[in-house]
């Protein structure tokens, strides 16, 4: 684990009055970097607030979403980059990026939700931090 996935650990500790995380798969992933990258974690938040559960509608998982907002807050601005980030998460999870599928397999697995999404994050913090690093925006 890195000093990220720490905290965005730390962070899905925290629950609301209805039982769901404070922090969704897509504010874990993108608010980690935001301080290093120059930019206000609040505001981070606030932009990802709909992006939890595939953009609510079972789309795009949120962990994946995140990924990509961070690479884009960092300066990375490179199709290429992007397209390598995606090719990599799929090629982990079966071809599949969309939350609801993803959680579906992962529930034909014997798999819990909570633990899948944190996994999910963890995985793509740890791909960014590799990014970053390759791209001179980490040390």
């Amino acid at each position: 684990m890195s000093k990220y996935t720490d905290l965005a650990m730390e962070r899905r500790r925290s629950f609301s009055a209805d039982g769901r995380p404070l922090w969704n798969c897509c504010q874990s992933v993108v608010s980690v970097f935001a301080q290093d990258a120059g930019y206000d974690e609040a505001a981070c938040m606030k932009a990802a607030t709909y992006f939890r559960g595939g953009m609510q509608v079972g789309s795009v998982c949120g962990a994946i979403t995140g990924g990509l907002m961070a690479l884009g807050l960092a300066g990375l601005d490179d199709s290429e980059i992007a397209n390598g980030f995606l090719r990599h998460i799929r090629s982990r999870h079966d071809g599949l990026m969309n939350c609801r599928d993803l959680l579906r397999v992962n529930a034909e697995r014997g798999g819990e939700k909570m633990p899948h999404c944190n996994a999910m994050i963890c995985e793509c913090i740890g791909h960014v931090e590799q990014i970053l690093r390759e791209n001179g925006k980490l040390p």
